[in-house]
């Protein structure tokens, strides 16, 4: 399922993946905490994310469950960046984040890791 979020939905999707089947109140709480968000405004987002399919709610108490992974979401934005600014070529991404930050060693060795079971 490819479902595009934008971040506020984002920020609705990341509390159900932290807490699991969590009720609306619930949520509107812990968003009002992390970044200041109303009731109302929490209210229209998860009603957002139900209406695209990425979250559905139950009855009573208005408990919601997600419908999507987290995984899911950052492979599909993996993708549409990889397409939108890379025209497609994982390559160039890598080589892209490898040419602007400094990496650990460790992280080179996962990275050879990787690579190798890719072969």
């Amino acid at each position: 399922m490819i479902i595009k979020l934008f971040d506020s939905e984002l920020k609705v999707m990341e509390v159900l993946w932290e807490y699991g089947d969590t009720t609306a109140k619930r949520i509107a709480e812990i968003l009002k905490e992390q970044v200041g968000w109303s009731k109302t405004t929490t209210y229209t987002v998860i009603k957002k994310c139900i209406e695209k399919g990425a979250i559905e709610r139950k009855d009573p108490n208005y408990i919601c469950r997600p419908l999507i992974t987290k995984e899911q979401v950052q492979e599909f934005e993996t993708s549409e960046l990889i397409n939108k600014m890379y025209d497609g070529a994982a390559d160039q991404l890598v080589a892209s984040l490898l040419d602007s930050r400094k990496l650990s060693s460790q992280e080179i060795e996962r990275l050879k890791k990787l690579i190798n079971d890719l072969e």
